[in-house]
């Protein structure tokens, strides 16, 4: 065997024995550190071999026609906090994140700041972005994408292939140990879907959100825009065990160790009523007063008040008109309030 090709089969194997232990360092992260601080920690330990001057890691939606992509729930190493919303000014016209969101499973690299938009090679010379590279995969069980990017600044070499290949089989192991983490906290076979879970810190910080429960926060607290759950949720997670309300849905809080798993559930409205209230709210919004309630069904006025008082809150109207209009089509509150 000549010299120069015993030399390349020694480098090859130090290369794979080393991601080896990256990967089993992986493996012990996951069992010993929460979801918190696993994938932070795991890509500190893939630095080690594959070196990077900053990172950006979570959850994503793809563009649509009325809508850039959006980063609901995301980490960061040696970026700034502003980082996301810096990049979302622009992330419908930035063309790196536009490829590597079209081709998931698939490791994108580039070199310099070419990107033809003046705004998005502003925010990457802003933050020395010049050498990414980037993979992301589908999540069907949340209806997002996972990805993962890491950067090199100007002075630096670009990502080469090989760092390539061991990038990409890195988040692949890293990918597939967070959705196990995700998958025991919230209980549910993340393969059937876990598009209405979140999983959060105590801080209201997202370390898992499904693309159902986005959805349902972005339309009952507007001005929300991922990551970090809204104030109105944050003041309700000390309360865990509860129920909170949003619309049409009921969100569940549930405490876990350091963390809090949200669950959403939607339903008709008037099936979010005990029978009882159900009957008290239909003789109400049919034009009975509290006495004649009372009296129709054997209870006390202030019971028939407390019932009453619970409907309002549970269906989220405000009148004698919501109410009847709720009870009598689950869709037809706004027609209510616009009367």
């Amino acid at each position: 065997m000549e010299a120069g090709s015993k030399v390349g089969i020694d480098t090859s194997m130090a290369t794979l024995r080393a991601f080896n232990q990256c990967v089993l360092h992986l493996g012990r992260l996951a069992r010993e550190r929460g979801a918190a601080e696993f994938i932070a920690d795991g890509l500190q330990a893939f630095r080690q071999r594959v070196p990077f001057a900053s990172a950006w890691w979570g959850e994503m939606s793809t563009s649509v026609a009325s809508a850039p992509p959006q980063s609901w729930m995301h980490g960061r190493i040696d970026l700034p906090d502003c980082f996301a919303g810096d990049w979302q000014r622009s992330a419908g016209s930035d063309k790196f994140s536009h490829d590597t969101l079209s081709q998931p499973g698939v490791v994108i690299r580039d070199s310099g700041f070419t990107d033809p938009d003046a705004e998005v090679d502003a925010f990457a010379r802003r933050h020395d972005l010049y050498h990414p590279m980037c993979i992301t995969f589908e999540l069907p069980e949340s209806g997002l994408m996972f990805f993962v990017c890491l950067y090199r600044g100007a002075e630096a070499a670009g990502f080469n292939d090989s760092e390539a290949g061991l990038f990409s089989a890195f988040c692949e192991h890293l990918l597939q140990l967070w959705r196990f983490q995700v998958q025991d906290m919230i209980r549910v076979d993340t393969g059937n879907g876990a598009s209405d879970f979140g999983v959060a810190r105590q801080d209201g910080g997202l370390l898992y959100v499904g693309a159902g429960l986005c959805a349902v926060i972005q339309r009952e607290l507007p001005g929300w825009n991922g990551s970090t759950l809204p104030a109105e949720v944050i003041a309700q997670l000390p309360k865990a065990p509860c129920v909170m309300r949003l619309g049409r849905s009921a969100l569940t809080l549930t405490p876990n160790a350091e963390h809090v798993i949200l669950s959403l559930q939607t339903q008709p409205r008037g099936a979010l009523l005990a029978p009882r209230e159900r009957t008290v709210a239909m003789l109400f919004a049919a034009g009975h007063t509290y006495k004649e309630i009372a009296k129709i069904l054997s209870l006390s006025p202030a019971t028939v008040r407390t019932y009453l008082r619970n409907c309002y809150l549970q269906l989220g109207v405000k009148s004698k008109v919501e109410l009847g209009s709720v009870l009598r089509s689950p869709n037809s509150l706004e027609t209510a309030r616009r009367e």
